[in-house]
């Protein structure tokens, strides 16, 4: 992880999964691979890839995960890959007695479509529910869903105007809020979090079980891209509103205020309160563990653009047969959203995830 770092990042979900792989390789470490049943858009394989470094008994265990949220994941591939390449970072990890875990594209499907849902159209963040009991629902979001989620392509002047007016009366962080906490009743609409468990959601349980059932000491670090300011990784807390696990993540990870960690219970953190969150996955999975997470979340463009971005990527689902040239500008804006492809921003990403994975590993071993 040393260096400018653009060539550990990768132009496509292919390029991406390649460039993991053989990392992994040259590191002299086995590849798990969980096959997607989907193939990819370029009619690739997509799976989701699985890496351990470190003794199978170790008590203590890092997770690192990547492409939660599809097009998220070349950010979160790039970190892996560098992570990978990095000989000192590894040596750090097993001299302190932690087995690394690396989750490549937990959502192969829209990270390869250019899309943050993934292939049943659900968010895999909002899919960890228990789905024997009333689902939580969403009526701010019922309300927008029209507007939301329109006929046409690029929207009509009055269904913008129809939001702008939202926005005037409520503010933005009132439409940020409605439309990301997740929603159960609309398969079709934007943040769906299922009616089921996704496979992605079957596969990271998996991944848990083999690789965190034996650990004492558990930590995950999941990279995702779209909200605050641009380079900037916001560490957010993920795991219960618990006091204890907030100190010890702090103590973690706050570098002395420097880089703070917030909550989206107390309101500090850029996301709302969201709900079906993938963390609760390591409660279930397990139990037995001392649990401490965050997801370490880049900011890229403003809050209404990523929005109108995922707007323009629900209206491409339903209608797949669109104008090729309209469709590759709905998954261009999709990719700007999240991944800002500058080496400025590569080497910022690069930076911080560095510094949060050893905070990881020095906290686990202390």
């Amino acid at each position: 992880m040393t260096g400018a770092g653009e060539e550990f990042f990768s132009g496509s979900y292919q390029e991406a999964r390649r460039n993991f792989i053989e990392a992994a390789q040259a590191a002299g470490l086995q590849v798990e691979t969980k096959v997607h049943p989907l193939r990819g858009a370029q009619g690739e394989e997509l799976a989701m890839d699985v890496v351990r470094e470190g003794h199978a008994n170790a008590t203590s265990v890092l997770v690192l995960t990547s492409a939660c949220h599809g097009a998220e994941g070349f950010c979160g591939s790039g970190i892996q890959v560098a992570a990978l390449r990095d000989a000192s970072w590894r040596a750090r990890a097993r001299e302190r007695g932690v087995a690394v875990v690396y989750v490549h594209a937990l959502n192969p499907y829209g990270f390869s479509h250019l899309g943050r849902a993934t292939h049943e159209n659900i968010d895999l963040n909002r899919n960890f529910h228990d789905f024997d009991r009333p689902l939580p629902e969403n009526p701010g979001y019922r309300e927008l869903h029209p507007l939301l989620v329109p006929e046409e392509w690029p929207p009509t002047a009055a269904n913008r105007m129809a939001i702008a007016q939202y926005i005037a009366t409520r503010g933005e962080a009132a439409l940020q809020a409605v439309i990301s906490r997740g929603q159960h009743e609309y398969p079709e609409g934007l943040f769906f979090g299922g009616r089921a468990p996704s496979w992605s959601n079957l596969g990271i349980r998996e991944v848990l079980r083999a690789h965190g059932r034996r650990a004492g000491r558990l930590a995950w670090i999941d990279f995702h891209t779209g909200l605050g300011h641009a380079g900037v990784g916001e560490r957010i807390l993920a795991g219960r509103d618990d006091p204890a696990t907030l100190v010890r993540a702090k103590a973690w990870w706050d570098s002395g205020g420097s880089t703070p960690v917030t909550s989206i219970y107390d309101g500090s953190s850029s996301s709302a309160f969201l709900t079906g969150l993938m963390w609760t996955a390591a409660y279930e999975e397990c139990p037995q563990a001392e649990f401490t997470s965050i997801a370490l979340e880049y900011g890229t463009v403003p809050m209404l653009e990523t929005i109108d971005a995922l707007r323009g990527e629900q209206w491409l689902r339903a209608h797949p047969q669109a104008d090729p040239a309209l469709a590759g500008q709905i998954r261009q804006r999709i990719r700007d959203a999240f991944y800002t492809d500058t080496p400025e921003w590569k080497q910022k990403v690069l930076a911080q995830a560095r510094q949060a994975m050893r905070q990881a590993v020095d906290g686990l071993a202390g």
